[in-house]
């Protein structure tokens, strides 16, 4: 049986998936990067426009699967006015969280919402869904020109 809380996690995860936010093309980005998981097909690009260090917009398209379009979703609702380094430290407890390696205490310390993927480390397949959206931020962030691939 499902408890309260796990079915309010997988509402939260199916309405990121029904209805996207800040999904679609960005066309005054001036950063972008795409990224693949050959495994389920799952495929995405980040478009950013950052200023004075500062993520002022942060949009994606693609297709893929429940947790990773609603994954995509939440980042960008997370990621935008913060500052890339601010960015880069939610990456790492995001991925910390759902790879399972954070500390019991620390899982979902400052991601709010996004601790709805803390059970994703219980199906070592969906974490590469699930992170997707970010390692695809993480390169556009950082300019690397290469595509991102989960494998």
């Amino acid at each position: 049986m499902m408890s309260d809380l796990d079915q309010l996690y997988q509402d939260l995860i199916l309405d990121h998936y029904k209805r996207p936010r800040n999904s679609g093309c960005l066309p005054h980005a001036d950063r972008r990067a795409e990224g693949h998981n050959p495994l389920c097909g799952d495929h995405v690009t980040v478009f950013l426009k950052v200023r004075d260090n500062v993520v002022e917009e942060v949009t994606f398209q693609g297709s893929g699967c429940a947790i990773s379009t609603a994954s995509a979703s939440m980042m960008t609702e997370i990621l935008k006015g913060r500052t890339l380094e601010e960015a880069k430290r939610i990456f790492e407890k995001f991925h910390a969280l759902v790879t399972g390696s954070a500390a019991e205490q620390d899982a979902g310390a400052d991601l709010g919402k996004l601790e709805v993927f803390s059970s994703i480390c219980r199906y070592p397949v969906r974490v590469k869904c699930a992170t997707l959206a970010w390692h695809t931020f993480k390169a556009a962030a950082e300019r690397q020109a290469a595509p991102v691939s989960t494998e």
